[in-house]
């Protein structure tokens, strides 16, 4: 095995291209300051846009804002993190390495790490933790990101990985918001209560509604956690969740309401700031259920759904038009000069013929507060497909309980996808046969084995060529219509500060609690 010192989004272009083994330093670096250094005290108010009853800590069924805020960003760390700018950081791992054929990897735990309750953390809480996704028994959206691991040994204070396949970003995916490190206690490991090595330590928890913490005074990253506490609490509404930024009731809102931006940006205490983002707004067509098993009827969908209207309308000019494939422009392996598959009346109208269909009527499942604009967008679509003989019945459901009792149980809903740090996380959670999140139930041949063969390869060119061709298998089979990329648009009290945010999730990453301060 060889080592470097940093992996920056360039480098990892750089390393594929020579084929060579990609390793990483040890260096916790916090990125560029935007505003003068920090300092300590206060107390972070938060509000979020999600929240449910049904919500726990366990990292296996970590997914919306609050809880990936809460128990990733603010409670619990990972082996490897991504930056605000964008690269890969060590976090319980201060380095790792790997063989050539990237199917050994090696990560040395850092040594001194107190989890919340004076226990050390030890290579055993890595491994139970890792294996508490792999666990087939369980539920976990991380799951599909470690079926290629056949076997972890210890070998001192390394953690060995070796995979029955070559993964050239293995290190990326353990910096995935399910992958959180909890400790083993009694023989257990301990995943609801809270107990982790990140920045606060856990003082309420009460699901759907409000969460707090206060600064872990052993946190092993000196130049972090700067608030005294933080306070979390869940305003689905967004008229409430805005009026609560305006009266100073909260310091923060997760999303800010792009309806009323303009208010929110007239104000002087006001900060508002824009991200651009792989998240991305997404209708799945359930490939099992008529008539979406038929892929014509698929591609009628896609051509009648306008996008750039979509984009200006609903969200404001925060989004970049999509391509039905989740691939953005900003990843290094995005399919340029892929024909875009626009709004088409004719097409669509063409596509139902082959179909042997004339009209079609279907319902559309969403919720108020989903994301900003979701119903918007649904009708938006009604009224889009209508030309085209596409009757759209919007159906909507409550926002509490959406992802238990609506999302992968109805044929036709909205949704989305936040930001994976690499192609092959997302595709290989969401698109992948038998994929945990695969929510069309979908099978592609094809794609499979092209996505096999590139997350093996260290070849730039290789997998930019592979990836070219799934995204436009996603693209003309795939059933799920993709419209838009969106900015992750955020608003805080100018009390606060912050560098650089990060692209890659909520809340700069779903950091946000250690990483900013009052300045």
């Amino acid at each position: 095995m060889t080592s470097s010192r940093t992996v920056t989004r360039r480098d990892v272009l750089r390393l594929s291209g020579a084929g060579a083994a990609i390793a990483l330093g040890s260096a916790l670096v916090l990125p560029s300051i935007a505003h003068a250094q920090p300092k300590r005290g206060g107390v972070l108010r938060l509000a979020f846009d999600s929240g449910s009853a049904s919500d726990t800590l366990d990292p296996a069924i970590v997914g919306q804002s609050f809880k990936v805020t809460l128990s990733f960003g603010t409670l619990r760390n990972n082996l490897t993190e991504v930056a605000g700018n964008g690269d890969l950081v060590p976090e319980l791992a201060e380095s790792w390495e790997a063989t050539p054929d990237a199917k050994t990897w090696a990560f040395k735990i850092r040594k001194g790490v107190e989890f919340h309750n004076g226990k050390t953390l030890t290579p055993q809480d890595v491994i139970a933790s890792v294996n508490h996704h792999r666990d087939k028994n369980k539920k976990s959206g991380a799951r599909a990101l470690l079926k290629q691991i056949e076997d972890i040994r210890i070998d001192g204070d390394t953690i060995i990985f070796s995979l029955n396949a070559g993964i050239a970003d293995f290190p990326w995916y353990l910096s995935n918001h399910s992958l959180q490190i909890c400790p083993v206690i009694g023989g257990k490991l301990d995943v609801l209560s809270g107990i982790g090595t990140g920045a606060y330590v856990l003082q309420e928890f009460e699901p759907g509604v409000r969460a707090s913490g206060t600064r872990n005074p052993n946190y092993f990253k000196t130049d972090r956690a700067f608030f005294d506490e933080v306070r979390y609490r869940s305003i689905p509404d967004s008229t409430a969740r805005t009026n609560a930024l305006l009266t100073g009731e909260v310091d923060v809102v997760v999303p800010a309401d792009i309806q009323t931006i303009d208010l929110l940006a007239q104000r002087d205490n006001i900060e508002i700031f824009s991200v651009v983002t792989r998240s991305h707004q997404v209708f799945p067509m359930r490939n099992t259920d008529a008539p979406f098993d038929n892929n014509d009827v698929r591609l009628a969908f896609k051509h009648s759904f306008d996008k750039k209207t979509h984009v200006e309308r609903i969200m404001r000019g925060y989004g970049e038009v999509g391509n039905h494939q989740p691939i953005a422009k900003t990843d290094p392996f995005y399919a340029e000069g892929l024909e875009d598959l626009g709004y088409d009346i004719d097409k669509a109208k063409f596509h139902l013929r082959k179909a042997g269909l004339s009209t079609v009527n279907v319902k559309l499942h969403s919720a108020e507060g989903l994301y900003p604009g979701a119903i918007d967008a649904c009708s938006l679509f009604r009224e889009s497909a209508a030309p085209a003989g596409i009757n759209v019945e919007v159906v909507r459901e409550p926002r509490d309980g959406y992802f238990a009792n609506v999302w992968r149980k109805r044929p036709f809903v909205a949704s989305f996808w936040r930001a994976r740090p690499t192609a092959d996380m997302l595709l290989t959670t969401v698109y992948a046969e038998g994929a945990p999140y695969n929510e069309t139930v979908w099978s592609n041949e094809r794609f499979n084995t092209l996505l096999v063969e590139a997350r093996s390869m260290l070849d730039f060119s290789g997998r930019k060529e592979r990836y070219a061709e799934i995204q436009r298998i996603i693209r003309d089979e795939g059933p799920t219509i993709i419209p838009a990329f969106t900015h992750y648009v955020g608003a805080s009290s100018n009390k606060l500060a912050h560098g650089q945010v990060g692209s890659n999730n909520t809340s700069d990453n779903g950091r946000l609690c250690e990483r900013w301060w009052f300045a």
